[in-house]
C-alpha cells in the first residue's frame, strides 16, 4: 500500500449501498455522513499511522446551487465575503477516527481563486447547441495553479512532519 493516501470526495452523494442495500433518494448530507463513516472505519482497520500518511481532501460550496464563473479573469480581492464553511468538512472534523487524518481544507484558499474554474470556456459548445452560461459546475474543470497548490500544500505538510518527526 502507499505510503501517503489522498481521499477526495464531496457533496454530490444522493444514495447509499450498504453491504447488499441499496438505500435510495437520501438526503445528500445523510448519504454523506453514512459514507464517511465507512471510509474512516476502512482507514482505522488498514492504515498503519507509523508507516503511512492520510489526508483528506475535500471541495465546499453549495451543490447546483446555479453558480456562475463564466467570464471569470482575476482572483476575488482580499476582504471580499466568500461562502460559509461547509457542512461537509465539519462532518468530517467530527469523526471520532484511531487513526489521525490530516484534513486539507482548501474551501477558501479555493474560493478565493474564482479565475481558476474556466467553466464554459474550457468546453466545446455541441454544433446546433449553446453553452449555458448560467448554470455551470465550477468544481471540477480547474486550470493550472489551483489544484498545482494544493499539491504543495500537501507536500509542506509532509515534509515538515518528517522534520519534527526526526
Amino acid at each position: 500500500m502507499a505510503d501517503i493516501l489522498v481521499f477526495n470526495t464531496g457533496h454530490w452523494k444522493n444514495y447509499y449501498k450498504e453491504r447488499d442495500y441499496l438505500y435510495p433518494k437520501l438526503d445528500a448530507v445523510d448519504s454523506y455522513k453514512r459514507a464517511m463513516r465507512t471510509w474512516a472505519n476502512w482507514i482505522d482497520h488498514n492504515i498503519n499511522p507509523s508507516k503511512q500518511v492520510v489526508f483528506y481532501r475535500g471541495r465546499g460550496g453549495n451543490w447546483d446551487s446555479g453558480g456562475v464563473c463564466n467570464g471569470e479573469k482575476e482572483p476575488v480581492v482580499s476582504g471580499a465575503i466568500l461562502d460559509d464553511y461547509p457542512l461537509e468538512m465539519k462532518i468530517v472534523e467530527v469523526l471520532n477516527m484511531r487513526i489521525p487524518v490530516r484534513l486539507l481544507n482548501v474551501t477558501r484558499l479555493t474560493n478565493f481563486r474564482k479565475d481558476g474554474h474556466p467553466s464554459i470556456f474550457g468546453k466545446n459548445a455541441t454544433p446546433g447547441k449553446n453553452v449555458s452560461t448560467v448554470i455551470q459546475d465550477c468544481s471540477h474543470w480547474c486550470v493550472h495553479g489551483v489544484p498545482d497548490t494544493w499539491n504543495e500544500l500537501i507536500y509542506a505538510t509532509f515534509a515538515l512532519q518528517q522534520t519534527y518527526s526526526k
